[in-house]
């Protein structure tokens, strides 16, 4: 399985590049196509340069909500004219209103938080021998979370795909800390264009190594701070299983991934787009290898 290729850029701490991932046929998708990252809003502009001029990036898929947007603001990317923009938020809960005080909207996790508290409280209470006195495991949680955006938002998860699939060069997806709404569209594009599920399930774990710099960071943000105050980091690494459970539900429950993709819309003339978008080899890639240098992964120093 291929190594996580970081991108060791300030501002950021859990950016990588998909490339160097192997598909069940063996292609390999290619650098500088895909990225994944948390929450662009610290950017400085070295690293904004870097991403524009080295990476050739074109377009940015920002997952956050509505109101994250409003308390965090639109990020430095957001000012470049040639830098494509597609806010998709994956709640169904969410606002778009622009004076929004932070004192007076929850994010609509913490409402999510609340529920699964309650639903703790009371398997609590429940009897041992009660099925309601087992709560979800870790990864059974965060993999029904999951899932949950596929129900309330597939319109966003798919409108993802296209930004991917058009995008003229290097599309970098983000949320937040980078790990869960983006690892759930990243792994359906991943699993779209068939790379394995145990590479999938590999590359969405290997954010578990950044989670306490994520927490670090974000519990300097505004839009996340009281939210994270109590979160451990157990509770908010990443496993492979769990986003094994997340594929096995969409292969067993949900009739498989171009199924479902095509329920919503995405055909297989678009799987063929994001196919050749992160597959295809590039005829300009080899010198722009050689540029960087050997052994550079494409990492900027």
């Amino acid at each position: 399985m291929a190594e996580p290729n970081w991108i060791e850029l300030a501002g950021v701490v859990n950016m990588r590049d998909l490339g160097g991932l192997t598909t069940e046929r063996g292609e390999v998708v290619q650098a500088r196509r895909l990225l994944r990252s948390d929450n662009l809003q610290d950017l400085p502009a070295d690293s904004v340069r870097t991403l524009v001029a080295r990476y050739g990036l074109t377009d940015v898929v920002d997952l956050r909500t509505d109101v994250e947007v409003v308390r965090e603001g639109e990020g430095p990317l957001r000012a470049l004219p040639e830098v494509r923009h597609h806010h998709l938020t994956l709640y169904r809960e969410d606002t778009d209103e622009s004076g929004i005080p932070a004192a007076e909207r929850s994010l609509p996790w913490e409402r999510g938080d609340a529920e699964a508290a309650a639903t703790r409280r009371a398997a609590e209470a429940a009897s041992p021998s009660s099925p309601a006195a087992t709560p979800p495991s870790h990864d059974e949680f965060w993999s029904q979370h999951y899932l949950s955006y596929l129900d309330q938002r597939p319109d966003s998860i798919v409108a993802a795909l296209r930004a991917v699939a058009d995008g003229e060069g290097a599309v970098v997806v983000h949320c937040a800390a980078g790990k869960d709404r983006t690892g759930t569209v990243v792994g359906v594009a991943l699993k779209a264009v068939g790379v394995p599920d145990e590479e999938i399930e590999a590359d969405y774990a290997a954010s578990a190594e950044r989670v306490p710099r994520i927490l670090d960071r974000l519990r300097q943000r505004p839009a996340y701070a009281a939210n994270l105050r109590d979160k451990s980091v157990a509770q908010q690494s990443p496993t492979t299983d769990t986003m094994r459970l997340l594929l096995d539900a969409l292969e067993n429950r949900l009739g498989g991934v171009h199924a479902w993709l095509a329920g919503h819309g995405f055909d297989a003339d678009d799987v063929e787009r994001l196919r050749r978008k992160l597959l295809a080899p590039d005829a300009h890639s080899d010198d722009r290898a050689a540029a960087d240098g050997p052994g550079d992964a494409g990492q900027p120093e």
